[in-house]
Order: C-alpha cells, then sequence, then structure tokens
C-alpha cells in the first residue's frame, strides 16, 4: 500500500487531528547564568530503558532551547492538576516565568516546587526537526510525588484524569 501525503494538508489540520490526542504538561527548565529559564511542553516522552533516555520538542525560536543547547542540561518537570496555573504561565511569553513561584536547584538546574514528578538531564543529542527540535536525554536524577492527579492537555484546554 503506498500512501501520499495531500498537498491540501495544512498545520492547522495536523493541530485540528492533534487536539484528539491528550498529553500530560510539563515545563522544561534551565539555567542562563544564575537565571533559571522554562516553558510549558507536552511533546515529552521515554526514549529508552537501556540506557535510560527522554525526548522533549522545543520550537527552533525557543529561548528555553537556546539556553539549553549552551548549558547542556535541562530539567522536566512534570504538572498536576492543581498546578494547571504554572502551565499557563510557562506558556506565556514576556514576564519573569519563575517571579512568585517556589523552587530549588538539584545539579545546577532549577525545579519547581510544586511539581508532581521531575528529572533532571545530561543532553546526549539534539535533532533538528523542521520547525522544531528534538532534544534526548539522560536522566542524572529523577524524583515523584505519590500525590494528586495528573494534567492532561486535550482538545486545547487543561482536564485531570476522571
Amino acid at each position: 500500500m503506498t500512501t501520499r501525503a495531500d498537498p491540501a494538508l495544512t498545520g492547522e489540520d495536523l493541530r485540528a487531528f492533534m487536539r484528539t490526542w491528550p498529553t500530560g504538561i510539563a515545563v522544561v527548565t534551565s539555567t542562563a547564568g544564575t537565571n533559571p529559564v522554562g516553558c510549558t511542553v507536552n511533546s515529552f516522552t521515554s526514549v529508552s530503558l537501556h540506557p535510560p533516555l527522554l525526548m522533549i520538542s522545543l520550537a527552533q525560536r525557543s529561548s528555553t532551547l537556546a539556553v539549553i543547547r549552551q548549558r547542556e542540561s535541562f530539567a522536566v518537570n512534570v504538572l498536576g492538576f492543581a498546578h494547571r496555573q504554572l502551565a499557563t504561565r510557562f506558556a506565556t511569553s514576556g514576564d519573569d516565568r519563575f517571579a512568585g513561584v517556589p523552587w530549588s536547584e538539584r545539579l545546577g538546574v532549577p525545579l519547581l516546587d510544586d511539581a508532581t514528578a521531575a528529572a533532571v538531564c545530561e543532553v546526549k543529542q539534539v535533532v533538528e526537526a523542521a520547525d522544531h527540535v528534538l532534544v534526548i536525554g539522560s536522566p542524572c536524577w529523577c524524583g515523584h510525588r505519590d500525590e494528586g492527579d495528573p494534567l492532561v492537555f486535550f482538545d486545547s484546554g487543561h482536564h485531570r484524569l476522571a
């Protein structure tokens, strides 16, 4: 069977399709000098267990990506439903996203104190993919809490599991 791309398929068509796929939400963080940086992602997955690897996807124009490339380390902070305001805050450009947000540092990378789970990673590979970049990281530290409902992104909104 041969499948050919529909030349009329647009980015908006793909966006509409992806709205049907529920994902978790995380905030990716790193450090520019002494300043914490971060952004919201829902493109995050494990890649391998042997060796342990995970992957995030960031827009080419992401200022957080630029810092991760320079620093060669980052953290993934998994958010719970109770912290959905952090997902919105870190998805919005402009103001200092960390202002008033409790955080601490582990292995030189900022972690959100309210995260449900977090992993600090060393960059192992960077793959350019059109207008995004896939960053594959090797976790150096992982931690999680056994509390709270996960935050799920579905149909362009925040939800909790029923």
